[in-house]
């Protein structure tokens, strides 16, 4: 037999508590679990030394009083009461169904944990950090959530030998994540799944074969400084280091930056760095800050075939470009300066557009054509500059 500890601060938050000892009243079934849409048929039993009738009490759920037409006397010291197509919990701790006497005063009650057994669990992923774990992640079936406590226990062996093991590291901020941390051997192919288990019922997911150094992620590159290319107002210099945890692998490095102007979202990504550690941003705005970042994917491990994973990106570095001269020292008469700069500017412009195309990248042979050409501009208006300033006086 239960009866009811309660504290009334705490009703509709957390299902009751309940201790062995003497009772004044207990409901039966107590504590039942059911799948959504089910129906339940709950009595509550009064002590018949309490002298209450079973025609005086009422029910409560989640704190709302349910109507007396669901109610059934079924003895002096029995009131019943029956719900039809029940809602899923309102929370994994359990619904509260409760039975007070005619005063409101609670006599007993019981949690109702209602929910659907777990589908098959998707999208398993795994990935190493540096060789040294193997952390995998995966997301639960069907729409996800059962309503009711489920258990996810991540399990994997060696594919042609060893024994069956669970994953014990669940403290990984990512949920539906779990890491190995030891015991690991490189060179040896692994079957992962995942088991999902309630109440109700369990699913196992699709097993997944993967070798560690086929899934290695690595940190992000260190070091990373942006830093300005002279006075060339529309390049940057980017520079960085290999991730130092991965110095002593047999590996090729590919890079990938991204930037984006100080006051703006939106990321512009360079995927044709290689292994280089070092490159040009050009075709930037004169006078603009931007930020920059960069990541690593470490290609072939010993021998790998796999594609590798991106590491997260770098802390954004930011510096800015060289203000234009153009800009800066622009002439009052600006009808006469954009007539005697609007024929040259039509003959360079196609062949402007070609060298600002192919200097995007990071090809040294196509930086330096692009920073020819650039001195050669720069100087132009320099000397178109002093000789307006020059007609001026």
């Amino acid at each position: 037999m239960f009866s009811l500890v309660y504290n009334h601060l705490n009703i509709g938050i957390i299902c009751f508590s309940y201790l062995r000892m003497s009772y004044v009243a207990v409901i039966y079934p107590q504590d039942p679990v059911l799948r959504m849409g089910s129906n339940l048929t709950a009595s509550c039993w009064v002590h018949s030394d309490l002298g209450v009738h079973a025609s005086s009490l009422f029910w409560t759920l989640n704190g709302q009083q349910l109507p007396s037409s669901l109610y059934r006397v079924l003895s002096p010291t029995n009131l019943s009461v029956t719900l039809a197509g029940l809602n899923a919990s309102r929370q994994t701790s359990g619904d509260n169904l409760v039975c007070h006497n005619h005063k409101g005063h609670i006599l007993a009650g019981s949690c109702l944990y209602v929910g659907m057994p777990p589908e098959k669990p998707v999208n398993l992923t795994c990935w190493s950090r540096n060789t040294k774990d193997l952390t995998c992640s995966w997301a639960p079936g069907g729409k996800g959530e059962t309503n009711i406590s489920t258990q996810y226990t991540l399990k994997y062996k060696l594919r042609w030998y060893g024994k069956e093991k669970e994953c014990e590291d669940y403290t990984h901020s990512q949920p539906y994540s779990c890491s190995i941390t030891r015991d690991l051997h490189l060179f040896t192919p692994y079957e992962i799944w995942v088991e999902a288990s309630n109440q109700l019922g369990q699913a196992t997911s699709d097993v997944i074969t993967l070798d560690i150094l086929d899934v290695v992620t690595t940190d992000p590159p260190s070091g990373v400084t942006v830093s300005r290319v002279g006075q060339l107002e529309d390049q940057l210099s980017v520079r960085w280091e290999a991730p130092p945890a991965l110095k002593d692998f047999l590996f090729q490095a590919k890079y990938q930056i991204r930037y984006r102007l100080e006051d703006s979202q939106d990321w512009k990504v360079m995927d044709d760095v290689g292994n280089q550690t070092s490159c040009r941003l050009a075709g930037l705005r004169p006078g603009t800050v931007y930020f920059v970042q960069v990541r690593c994917n470490p290609v072939g491990i010993y021998g790998s075939r796999k594609a590798g994973i991106w590491s997260e990106w770098s802390h954004p570095t930011a510096a800015s470009t060289p203000h234009s001269e153009r800009l800066m020292s622009g002439s009052c008469d600006s009808k006469s300066s954009g007539d005697s700069n609007s024929t040259l500017r039509r003959e360079l412009k196609q062949f402007f557009g070609w060298v600002r195309k192919h200097a995007y990248g990071c090809s040294s042979m196509s930086m330096k054509l692009y920073d020819q050409w650039r001195v050669l501009m720069q100087k132009s208006h320099k000397a178109r500059n002093q000789v307006l300033q020059g007609d001026k006086s």
